[in-house]
Parts: C-alpha cells; structure tokens; sequence
C-alpha cells in the first residue's frame, strides 16, 4: 500500500504542544467494551497500556522533550547546517489519511489493520458505527505520523541531539507492530528507517560544528585576556579602564565549551592582568586618601557635634545651630568616598533624629490644640444656659462651664477668638440677668455682691497660680476674667448703695 500522499513533502512545523507518542488514548475518546488486544501502548502516553498521562502530558520517546529545541525552534535558536553528505529527511506535513484504505472495523466492533505482513486485530470498537471507530483509530495513526515527522524535521534541522533522535525512532519502530492505529504503518516503519539510518552522520555533524565553536571560543577568550593584559600592565585611565575589565568578566562568562586546562589557564592570565591593574590604582589612590584624611578628620568632628545636638529639645536655636553645622560640612571637603558616605550618613541621621523629634513635638501641639478646640465645641455644644428661667442655676451652669474651660486648655491661635466670643456671649447673658436680678430683687443685693467679690478672689488665684507656673497667658486671661467679675461687683455693690 502507498501512502496518498507521498510524494507532496511540505515543510515541517513547529508545535507548542509536544507530539504524542504510540500508546496512550486520545483526550476525551476511549475504547469502551473492554480492552484491545495485545495491551498496546495508545498515542498520547508512556508504555503503559489502557490510560496514563494524556497527550502533552510530559516528554516522549521521540517527541520534543525538555531542553531540546522543536522543529522550527524558538527566536534565538541556532540551527546546524547539515553536511552535503547526509541525505536530507524531509519531514511531511499531510492532511488526515484516510484509514479505509489500510484497515476496517467489522460489525462486531472489531478493529483490523492491514501491513505487508497480513492483517491484524488491534482492538475494538462499541461507542458508535463502525465508520466513527475507523476515523478514531485513524485520527491515532495521524498523531503517529506527525511525531515521525518531528523527528524528521530535528534530524534535519540539526537543532535536537541526534543520539536522542535515534533512540527515540528506535522505540516508535518497535512499538509499530502492536499499535492501536489504522494507517500505512509500513510507510511510517519506512520514515522510521531512515531517521535511524542518518542519525550517524547527524551526529558526526554535530561534533565537528562543536570543535569549531569550541575554537571561535577559545580564540575568543584568548583575545580577551590578551587585553585584560595591556590594561592591567599600561592603562591610567582608571574609571574606563576598570569599566572594560568588568565588561571582559561579563562576555568571558557568557562563552562556554572551552577545553577546561586551556580556559583554567586563560583565566589565569585574565585574573593576573586585573590585580596588576588593581595594584597600580591603588597605589594611585593611596595618595588622594592621604590628602583627603584631614577632610575626614573634621567631618568626624562634625558629626560628634551633630550627635550632641541631636537630642536637645530648644527647637529655635538648635536648629540655626544645624544650619551652620552644614556650612562647615560644605566647606570641609571630601573625605575618601567610603568614609565620606559614612560620615554623611552619620551627620544626617543626627540632624533626622532632631527634626524628627522637632516636628513630632509640633504635631502633637497641634493635635493637642485641635482636640482642645473640639472639646470646646462640644462642651458649648451641650451646655444650655436659660438665665430666664433660673439664674441661680445659669450662674452654677455659667462657673461649671468656665471651670471646664480652663481645665482643656489652649487652642489654635485661628479658632481662639471665636471660641472665647461664643463663652463670652454666655457670660454676658449671665450678667445682663443678674443685673436685672439686682433691680428686682434688693435684699439679695449684698449676697450676689459678696458673690462676686468670690469670683474675683478665685480668678486672682488662678492668675497667681498661672504666673507661678510660667503660664503667661493663662494668668492673663483668669485677670481678665477677674477683672469682669470686678466690675459686675462693683456694679452690684453700686446697686445696693443706691436701694
């Protein structure tokens, strides 16, 4: 039988999904009624029979395993030309063969493949007609011919190890005689042949392109140390110089496949030639450090000096203290770059640890002002005061409040003025009543009169208190307020001395 489409080679493809090899089912088909005869491997899986990885699963006898380029390789791939005396194996990429003209699958579901050596059951078939279970086992001999024609299309291409290549044709010809598959199983055995036949002169192309790589490559490294050398023993220009030595390191890294003795030996002269270069740098530096030692010394100053400010908390005249510190680390110098790093790193951590604590202490003023002012809104927020109704009880609310009042605290400058206006607004209300009290009401002239004279006396203690304390502004405020229960004592006295 003849395959129909030999004869019409095309080139070969390449896959992202490794081809299957003989023995495994197809994805999503089975051969339902039982087992097929002689437990042979399926396309798609390992050697064992009836199931096992599906197709894709892992590497494969003959299929693209890991670490070998596939046909038509990936962008970087560098293919090996074939010698003129390999005969060249053209892979086939065919449509799907027609399984008709190599087999049949009776009406009892009996499967039957037919090669030159007869006709032979490879299975059976119970999930459909007799026409879906030959286009099943011929779908599983078009999986067959395509990892013949990977094969192929490695050999060819150079790209796999030809070794591999062999074994792996090797085995798909050995299993032929027992596999489920309805197809020109003599043609592929034919393919299979030949793969193996060349597989020799593959890979003895193969070896001769690699001694050549082996050399381009030791002539490169030879060139490389050559270089290494004349910069190591002459060049002054130390940045660059150091650059293109470190360039060498990085391209001597990237080449392999030198003979080990002949790349130990290069290595040597290339690691000489740089400590000769790093020698003769260092004797060249040695001197600027030497002039940068006095830089060090006083930056070294600076930084204890930093360090001892770091930690006071008289924000204003340590901080103009910082400035000038900074002006002398300018004008000081470089010290050598190690050192002056540290240096750096040393006198601005002594500065961060003071802004930090500076601003820290900022923040938490404010934010402590802030919560005072919300306080205070709260507490004017809840305090209702009806001297209509009872005066009495609005005077008691009135001292409960400004007790309150000085117990929270300060504010931001921003929301002081309208605080204290709404307080005062309170307090006047407060006052314009007992006024009118005291109009109404003269025998408790006197008491109220006394009463205030009390305000008076606490406020002017709170004053002597707040100015014991070094509050200023806090004593100025109680006087104020001593002051305004003053006059309303003096109005209330004024009263009684009238009635």
């Amino acid at each position: 039988m003849t395959d129909p489409n030999a004869g019409t080679p095309t080139e070969a493809t390449s896959s992202d999904v490794p081809a299957p090899t003989p023995g495994a089912a197809q994805p999503g088909t089975s051969t339902p009624g039982g087992s097929e005869p002689g437990n042979a491997p399926k396309p798609g899986s390992g050697p064992k029979p009836g199931g096992g990885p599906k197709p894709g699963g892992g590497p494969k006898p003959g299929g693209p395993g890991a670490g070998s380029p596939r046909p038509g390789g990936s962008a970087g791939a560098k293919p090996h030309p074939t010698s003129s005396h390999v005969t060249t194996v053209v892979p086939t990429v065919a449509p799907a063969s027609d399984p008709s003209k190599f087999g049949r699958v009776d009406n009892d579901g009996a499967a039957w493949v037919t090669t030159a050596d007869g006709e032979r059951q490879i299975g059976s078939w119970q999930a459909g007609d007799a026409a879906e279970g030959l286009a099943h086992f011929g779908r599983r001999y078009d999986d067959l011919a395509t990892e013949v024609g990977l094969l192929e299309a490695r050999l060819t291409s150079g790209t796999g190890d030809a070794k591999k290549t062999k074994a792996a044709a090797s085995s798909l010809l050995e299993s032929l005689p027992t596999a489920a598959v309805i197809g020109d199983l003599d043609l592929l055995a034919r393919r299979l042949d030949a793969v193996i036949e060349h597989s020799d002169a593959a890979a003895a192309v193969a070896k001769h392109e690699k001694e050549l790589e082996r050399a381009e490559h030791t002539a490169r490294k030879e060139a490389l140390a050559v270089e290494a050398e004349q910069i190591g023993g002459e060049s002054t220009q130390w940045k660059q110089a150091g650059d293109r030595l470190r360039e060498i390191l990085d391209e001597w890294k990237t080449i392999r496949g030198v003979d080990r003795k002949i790349d130990d030996a290069l290595w040597k002269r290339y690691s000489k030639a740089r400590e000769n270069f790093n020698r003769r740098r260092g004797a060249h530096f040695a001197d600027l450090d030497r002039e940068r030692g006095a830089a060090k010394g006083r930056k070294e100053e600076l930084v204890e000096r930093a360090t001892a400010l770091s930690s006071s908390t008289d924000w204003g005249p340590t901080a103009a203290a910082f400035r000038d510190l900074l002006v002398e680390w300018k004008a000081s110098g470089r010290a050598p770059r190690d050192a002056d790093d540290a240096l750096w790193k040393n006198f601005k951590a002594a500065q961060d640890v003071f802004f930090a604590a500076r601003n820290a202490a900022a923040s938490e003023r404010d934010a402590e002002f802030d919560a005072n002012a919300e306080a205070k809104e709260a507490l004017l927020a809840k305090t209702h005061i009806d001297p209509s109704k009872d005066l009495d009880a609005a005077r008691s609310a009135l001292r409960d409040l400004q007790d309150k009042w000085d117990a929270i605290g300060k504010v931001p400058r921003e929301k002081m003025q309208e605080l204290e206006g709404k307080l005062r607004a309170i307090e006047k209300s407060v006052h314009d009543a007992v006024e009118s009290q005291w109009r109404r009401s003269d025998p408790e002239a006197v008491a109220r009169a006394a009463q205030f004279r009390e305000r008076v006396a606490q406020f002017e203690d709170q004053a002597a208190k707040a100015t014991a304390a070094g509050k200023t502004k806090d004593a100025e405020r109680a006087l104020a307020q001593a002051q305004q229960w003053r006059e309303w004592a003096d109005a209330a006295e004024s009263a009684v001395d009238e009635l």
